[in-house]
């Protein structure tokens, strides 16, 4: 937030940085919004105790190009290797209009039901209500801080 901090002294110097936070934004969403589909997918929350076998399994580090240049993410698994991520799905190096997903869950006033309809219309695949609305939730979160 450093570049931000520096639009609102009057010391900025260039476009790089914002850039650069841009990027770790969109880093952010992503590693959030994957964390909460798996956790949809393995059905119980981080830290909670349950009785399946198949849990939180540490991540796997990737580099997706974007519009805005390359982004390290983590991606994480799950211990029995049956989650598949929908934002950014296995062996996906391009993050193809996923940027528009970001911006969008950004929106101010966006129902559930307007984000999976803009879900399916650009990737093609439904998640459920409750999943978007725990993605929206934490996204809120960190545009508040942004």
């Amino acid at each position: 937030m450093k570049s931000f901090l520096e639009i609102a002294n009057g010391t900025f110097t260039g476009l790089d940085g914002v850039v650069d936070e841009f990027k770790n934004i969109i880093r952010e969403v992503i590693q959030t919004s994957t964390q909460e589909e798996l956790t949809s997918h393995l059905g119980y929350d981080k830290h909670q105790e349950s009785d399946t076998t198949n849990y939180r399994n540490g991540y796997n580090n990737k580099t997706i190009k974007s519009t805005y240049g390359n982004i390290d993410v983590a991606i994480p698994r799950d211990r029995e290797g049956t989650f598949e991520p929908k934002l950014v799905q296995k062996r996906e190096v391009i993050l193809n209009g996923s940027e528009d997903l970001i911006i969008s869950l950004y929106s101010k006033g966006m129902s559930v039901r307007d984000i999976q309809h803009h879900l399916d219309d650009l990737y093609g695949y439904e998640l459920s209500e409750q999943t978007i609305s725990n993605i929206t939730d934490k996204v809120i979160e960190k545009a508040n801080e942004w």
